[in-house]
């Protein structure tokens, strides 16, 4: 009896602390796509806008970034310009510039950027913003310049450009703060908000399939429509990654970021417009990607596992990278050739060798020395490919040395003697005119050339390893008894940008001879190198981003692809 006396009143505080907190609780804050009129092409939101920017402003990579020579390039840029040209006509509009002092005085906690088109950067802004913040800004001070409009009872502003025709329009309900450029985008968010029946953008299909299929909103979410931006001249122009084909064929996607101390991981997803038949041999090339990403060795630079490579696509890689790394056809020229005028003569009197009244000798043709090897990577159904690559300083530390290898999973047992015959075949024409270094001797466990050129093979069952650097091969025959931890992928990435980022800037600043060093101020009047001064001063930016992994999973009508930037600090 003691006891239940005693729970009773202890029952009864912790109910009331219970009801004191929720009555405390400030409510949860809706998403703003839900205020966003329909016709968006991309949706961007930030749980906390405002922290992100103060922390960006204050990031030792933005005083970094700032005074790179990456920065001055893209300060030169097109994009640059043209996004520079919308924002003179928004100063036009507005009557103020929408620079870093503006953007600071407009960011809020939750926010929301709806884009509705990209060549005209036509945007609705929203923003949690106390109304008292709000009407502090340089924005609300010069309400006066602008007229008057009203939307579900609460008034607006509205300025129009009569030159450019670009529009502003802002607006403050409650603790929100409204911008857009375009009239019609504030009076329907604010119709929205009222409780309006228009639809939304989260009625439109593309959204909820999108966002349904995704999981929880990160500290960053962006949604995108690509059935409509993919078509965009403006998004063939300016999308760096230059894959328009495979974007086409997703109709949507959603990704999310969330961010640590030391890590930051993006979650990615693809909805496809059309879901493909999947068969046995998509399921088992997945699961080959997993075993084979437990061999990546911790040296390894840069690695890719893939399911699936076609013949063609293990050949190429096989020859480019490993059998015949210098042949080929020359890259093709994009300028335009220089013409030499001359006096009109043809032939040299120094040059008797060569005839002008007959046609050039067409060069032997050799055949296709790797046929059979492509004859025995048809045979065989590779089920997953792995290529690791890592660098090198030399001995005297001056030059940089690539390293390349090679794992494939086959779904039979590998015939030894066919892989060697078939290597030696394809490389042995660029090698030498007879049999000399090219026969086959053993080394622990593993087998190489016995001349001047290293090619290193091990056969283990289902299991082939070529490389020319005996290192890789012996760290990926060490992973073999690693346990499977990785679950059935497409493809599975990774980029250890810790190890490669020196190796990066010493090999770029050798072949174009800039003698700049990393991240240094660009010369008056010089043209940044691309790689040495432009890319290196990028890396050098980010130099506390250890390491990039990226996993992508079929998941029947979407793909799922997980991005994962490991930080030193």
């Amino acid at each position: 009896m003691k006891h239940g006396l005693f729970l009773l009143p202890m029952g009864v505080i912790c109910l009331g602390a219970s009801w004191a907190a929720f009555q405390s609780t400030p409510p949860e804050v809706p998403p703003f796509s839900r205020y966003c009129p329909e016709g968006a092409l991309l949706y961007v939101q930030a749980k906390d806008f405002s922290s992100l920017l103060s922390e960006w402003n204050d990031s030792p990579q933005k005083r970094q970034w700032v005074k790179s020579a990456n920065y001055e390039v893209f300060s030169n840029s097109r994009l640059l310009l043209r996004l520079k040209g919308a924002s003179d006509q928004f100063t036009a509009a507005a009557g103020l510039p929408p620079d870093a002092n503006f953007l600071k005085q407009a960011a809020g906690r939750q926010s929301a950027l709806a884009i509705y088109d990209i060549g005209k950067l036509q945007f609705l802004y929203i923003t949690q913003l106390s109304s008292g913040s709000s009407m502090e800004s340089a924005l609300w001070r010069s309400r006066s310049r602008f007229e008057t409009r009203n939307a579900a009872g609460t008034t607006f502003f509205f300025r129009r450009d009569l030159e450019s025709g670009a529009e502003v329009a802002f607006a403050v309900s409650g603790d929100h703060l409204l911008l857009a450029t375009r009239e019609d985008l504030i009076a329907g968010a604010l119709e929205l908000m009222a409780g309006s029946k228009g639809r939304s953008t989260e009625a439109e299909q593309w959204w909820a399939q999108s966002v349904a299929a995704a999981g929880p909103a990160g500290d960053l979410r962006m949604v995108l429509n690509l059935e409509k931006i993919v078509p965009s001249p403006y998004f063939r122009s300016y999308w760096v990654q230059r894959n328009i084909a495979e974007m086409k064929e997703y109709s949507s996607a959603v990704s999310d970021l969330f961010r640590s101390d030391k890590q930051y991981r993006e979650e990615r997803v693809l909805m496809k417009k059309v879901v493909p038949a999947g068969g046995t041999a998509e399921n088992d090339g997945a699961a080959g990607v997993a075993e084979l990403a437990r061999l990546v060795p911790a040296e390894a630079g840069i690695y890719e596992v893939k399911a699936n490579p076609s013949p063609a696509d293990c050949f190429a890689l096989l020859e480019t990278k490993i059998l015949a790394p210098d042949l080929g056809p020359p890259a093709a020229e994009k300028l335009a050739p220089q013409v030499a005028l001359t006096n009109g003569e043809t032939g040299s009197g120094s040059d008797l060798e060569t005839r002008i009244d007959q046609a050039a000798v067409p060069q032997a043709v050799l055949g296709d020395t790797g046929a059979p090897l492509k004859d025995l990577l048809r045979k065989n159904r590779v089920r997953a490919l792995l290529q690791i690559q890592a660098t090198e300083r030399d001995k005297d530390g001056v030059f940089v040395r690539f390293h390349s290898a090679f794992g494939l999973l086959n779904e039979s047992d590998w015939n030894e003697a066919a892989v060697r015959a078939s290597l030696v075949d394809t490389a042995k024409p660029s090698l030498t005119a007879g049999g000399l270094g090219v026969e086959w001797q053993g080394r622990q466990g593993t087998q190489e050339l016995n001349g001047l050129w290293d090619l290193i093979i091990a056969v283990r069952g289902k299991y082939l390893f070529v490389s020319e650097h005996p290192a890789l091969v012996d760290a990926m025959l060490a992973g073999m008894n690693r346990p499977v931890a990785l679950n059935p992928a497409l493809l599975v990435g990774g980029f250890d940008h810790g190890h490669e980022r020196e190796n990066f800037a010493r090999m770029t600043g050798l072949l174009d001879r800039s003698g700049n060093d990393a991240g240094a101020a660009p010369q008056m009047g010089h043209t940044p190198e691309f790689f040495s001064e432009n890319l290196r001063s990028l890396s050098s930016t980010l130099s506390d981003v250890a390491s990039e992994k990226i996993v992508v999973r079929d998941a029947g009508d979407k793909v799922l692809q997980t991005v994962t930037y490991e930080w030193i600090h």
